[in-house]
C-alpha cells in the first residue's frame, strides 16, 4: 500500500535539478546516467548550465542525453551564477542543487521531494554523503566561524585543529534522524524551488565556497534548512583547496565576503554556540 502511494506522489510532483559544469566531460556522463536510471518521476527536468567549458562538456551531454536543457553561459562567473542562469527556467514545486561528482544509487529526488512535501515548515534539505569507498564524508553542517575554516584546513595535524573540524561537521553528534543545521553543503541540496526563487538564488559575489552556507543563512528566515541522514548519495569529493593555492585564496575571499555580509546578523539554527 504505502509502495503504490509513492509512486503517485511522486509522478505528481514537478521536480527539478540542475548541475553546474566547467571542463566536466570526464564525469557529467556518470552523474546524468545515475539520475536517469534511478529518478521515479516522468515530469523530473534536468539542466545543465555550462560555464563556458573549453572541453567537450556540453557536446557529450547533447549527443548522449538529449533530454537535458543544456544552459550555455558565456563565462565563468562561478556556481553560484551558474545556478541562478537556470532561476527563469524553473516551473517546478521541489529543486535539486547537485554537483556534477555526485553519483545516485537510489531515487533520492523523489524521496527527498516527498520528505519536503510531508514536512512544510522544512524549506531546504541535505542528505548524508558516502566516498565511492563507501565511507561516510563528513561536510560542514554548523556555521562557518574563524576556528572551523582553521580546523579544516589544517586538520591532518590533530588535536585542536580535528577537534574543530569534527564540531564543525556534527561528527561525533552522528545524527540518524532529521536535524537542523547552518550549513547545507552545495554538491547536493534539496529546496523548494519557491523559495529558490524568492530569496534570489545564490550571491553571486561567491565564485565558489561559502555560497552554500550563505543560502543556507538565507533560506532559514522562511523555515528550517535540515540534514536528513535517511538518504544518501556518493560523493567524489577531491576538496581542491586543500590541492591548489589558487582554489586556497578563493576561499579565504569568499570567507571574508561571508564574515562581513552576516557581521551584525541575529542568530539562527544551526548556530554553535562560543
Amino acid at each position: 500500500m504505502y509502495a503504490h502511494r509513492k509512486v503517485n506522489v511522486y509522478k505528481n510532483m514537478n521536480i527539478s535539478l540542475c548541475i553546474v559544469t566547467y571542463n566536466n566531460e570526464n564525469t557529467i556522463e556518470r552523474v546524468l546516467d545515475s539520475i536517469f536510471e534511478f529518478s521515479g518521476n516522468s515530469s523530473l527536468r534536468v539542466f545543465i548550465s555550462d560555464n563556458a567549458s573549453s572541453d567537450n562538456t556540453v557536446e557529450k551531454v547533447r549527443h548522449k542525453f538529449p533530454q537535458v536543457n543544456v544552459v550555455c553561459n558565456k563565462e565563468n562567473k562561478g556556481f553560484g551564477f551558474g545556478h541562478n542562469s537556470v532561476i527563469g527556467l524553473l516551473d517546478s514545486d521541489y529543486h535539486f542543487i547537485v554537483n556534477p561528482d555526485i553519483i545516485l544509487t537510489n531515487d533520492i529526488l523523489g524521496e527527498m521531494a516527498e520528505y519536503l512535501d510531508n514536512n512544510p515548515d522544512v524549506v531546504m534539505a541535505v542528505p548524508k554523503f558516502f566516498f565511492e569507498n563507501g565511507n561516510e564524508q563528513f561536510t560542514p553542517k554548523l556555521r562557518p566561524k574563524l576556528r572551523f575554516m582553521i580546523g579544516g584546513r589544517l586538520e591532518r595535524y590533530g588535536g585542536i585543529f580535528k577537534k574543530w573540524r569534527d564540531e564543525y561537521t556534527m561528527r561525533n553528534a552522528e545524527p540518524d534522524s532529521p536535524v537542523d543545521v547552518g550549513f547545507c553543503s552545495g554538491c547536493f541540496i534539496a529546496v523548494r524551488t519557491e523559495i529558490f526563487k524568492k530569496i534570489g538564488g545564490f550571491d553571486e559575489r561567491y565564485f565558489l565556497y561559502n555560497e552554500d552556507a550563505d543560502i543556507t543563512r538565507m533560506a532559514q528566515k522562511y523555515g528550517r534548512t535540515v540534514y536528513a541522514p535517511q538518504f544518501h548519495v556518493t560523493h567524489l569529493w577531491e576538496r581542491a583547496y586543500m590541492k591548489n593555492i589558487k582554489y586556497f585564496f578563493i576561499q579565504i575571499s569568499s570567507m571574508i565576503k561571508y564574515f562581513y555580509k552576516w557581521r551584525s546578523d541575529g542568530k539562527y539554527v544551526g548556530d554553535c554556540n562560543d
